[in-house]
């Protein structure tokens, strides 16, 4: 199979630091030059999932390596940046990582049921200081943005090397 690297920033930019994965994926994408993977040249997909819950099978299906940037919620100070990979990662609601999370949990247990789970799977993710109606992230979150971005490059850098 030949690799297919997507970054999906998800969340809702209408409700502050719920759309930190969509400015994750932005400021990411302005910040990465492109890669090569297993020696062999790839470009990476930088890509908004917004709230599409569902409608994001097929991406992740159809994706290598995929790579997660979101609001989780891990009961933690808000601004803490969390990293989990493969296995760690909650892939059915019994974990609520976010207002909209529990639908893309669905997404990643279905994908594992079906036998199409990436097999290079991470997740980055802030915790939220405000879920209210807005459209900037809250200092701490913003504050946390650059570390979020950093992070994702070292994933992205560390997947252009072969396994």
């Amino acid at each position: 199979m030949e690799a297919r690297i997507v970054v999906l920033g998800i969340g809702n930019t209408l409700n502050r630091d719920e759309g930190v994965g969509v400015h994750a994926v932005q400021a990411l994408q302005a910040s990465m030059p492109p890669l090569a993977v297993a020696g062999q040249p790839s470009s990476v997909e930088y890509l908004d999932g917004g709230t599409l819950g569902l409608n994001l099978l097929p991406i992740v299906e159809e994706s290598s390596h995929l790579l997660i940037l979101d609001a989780v919620d891990a009961c933690q100070p808000p601004g803490t940046v969390i990293e989990l990979a493969g296995e760690d990662i909650p892939l059915f609601s019994g974990i609520k990582l976010s207002q909209h999370q529990v639908t893309f949990q669905e997404v990643l247990g279905l994908a594992a049921v079906r036998g199409k789970l990436p097999p290079h799977l991470h997740l980055i993710g802030v915790q939220p200081a405000d879920l209210a109606i807005g459209l900037e992230l809250s200092p701490v979150v913003a504050a946390a943005l650059p570390e979020v971005v950093a992070r994702a490059a070292a994933v992205l850098s560390a997947w252009k090397s072969p396994a």
